[in-house]
C-alpha cells in the first residue's frame, strides 16, 4: 500500500510545475486527488496524465463561488479530506517604481488570498489528523531585485502555516511550508520577457544555487508527499527548503 493509501487530497493549481507533479505523485501513492485549474483544456490533460483516482474541477482560487462549487464537489465524493496542498498562484516582475495597484491585488489575491480562502472553505472537511502542505518560495527570505510583491505574498504564507498549525493542533491537522527553490517550471519559464530570454533566465537562476542546478517539479512532489504523509507526524508549522542550497549555503 502506498503512504496515503485511502486518504482524500486536493491540490490547487495542478495542470503543471510542482501542483501537477504533486497531484501525480500522491495518487501513485493510493490517494484519490481533486485538483483544480482555471484552464479547462490543461486541467483535462493534467487528469489524463494522473490517471485513475482524479477528479478535476476547474476553477480560479482567487473566487470565492469557484472554491464554494470546488468544495461541493469533495463533499459530494464523500469521505473528507486527508490532505491539501495550496499551490496554486503565482507573480511575476515589477520593480518598486512600476509596481500598479492591478500587480498588487493580482498577486496578493491569488498567492495570498487564494491559500487564506482556500484552507478556510475547506476547514469543515478536513478530517482530525489531516496534513494542510502550504507552498512558499525561497524569495520570501531573499531580496530579489523587481520580485518584491511576490516576495511579499510568500513570506504572508509562511506566516499563515506558524499560526493555523497553532489554530489547528487541537485537531490534530499539521501545517507545514515546502519552500521550492528554483525549479524548472512552465512558471518559472513565463517570467523571461519573451520565450527566446526563458534559456538565459533559467541559466541564470540555476547559478544561484550551490548544486549547479534548478530542480524539477518531481524532487519538489517528492517534499510535499513527505509533510502530506504520517512520515513527518512530529512536524508541524514547519518550513522544508528543497532548494539544492540556495538559503543554506
Amino acid at each position: 500500500m502506498g503512504q496515503l493509501h485511502g486518504k482524500n487530497a486536493l491540490v490547487t493549481g495542478a495542470t503543471s510545475g510542482i501542483g501537477l507533479a504533486s497531484a501525480r505523485r500522491f495518487a501513485a501513492e493510493g490517494a484519490h486527488v481533486f485538483i483544480t485549474g482555471r484552464r479547462q483544456e490543461a486541467l483535462d490533460q493534467a487528469a489524463a496524465a494522473i490517471g485513475e483516482h482524479v477528479t478535476a474541477v476547474q476553477g480560479d482560487v482567487s473566487r470565492l463561488d469557484d472554491l464554494d462549487r470546488l468544495v461541493e464537489v469533495i463533499e459530494q465524493h464523500g469521505g473528507g479530506l486527508d490532505v491539501l496542498m495550496a499551490n496554486a498562484g503565482g507573480g511575476g516582475f515589477a520593480p518598486l517604481g512600476a509596481i500598479t495597484p492591478e500587480h498588487f491585488t493580482e498577486t496578493f489575491n491569488s498567492n495570498v488570498g487564494g491559500t487564506l480562502f482556500t484552507v478556510q472553505k475547506a476547514l469543515p472537511l478536513l478530517n482530525d489528523g489531516a496534513a494542510i502542505v502550504l507552498v512558499g518560495s525561497t524569495a520570501a527570505t531573499s531580496g530579489t531585485p523587481a520580485f518584491g510583491v511576490y516576495a511579499a505574498s510568500k513570506a504572508a504564507i509562511r506566516s499563515f502555516a506558524r499560526t493555523w498549525a497553532a489554530e489547528l493542533v487541537d485537531r490534530k491537522i499539521r501545517v507545514n511550508t515546502v519552500i521550492p527553490g528554483p525549479t524548472h517550471t512552465p512558471g518559472v519559464e513565463g517570467l523571461a520577457p519573451s520565450p527566446g530570454d526563458a534559456p538565459a533566465l533559467l541559466e541564470s537562476l540555476a547559478s544561484t544555487v550551490p548544486m549547479g542546478r534548478m530542480g524539477q517539479p518531481a524532487e519538489i512532489a517528492n517534499a510535499a508527499l513527505f509533510l502530506a504523509s504520517d512520515e513527518s507526524s512530529f512536524m508541524t508549522g514547519a518550513e522544508l527548503f528543497v532548494d539544492g542550497g540556495a538559503e543554506q549555503v
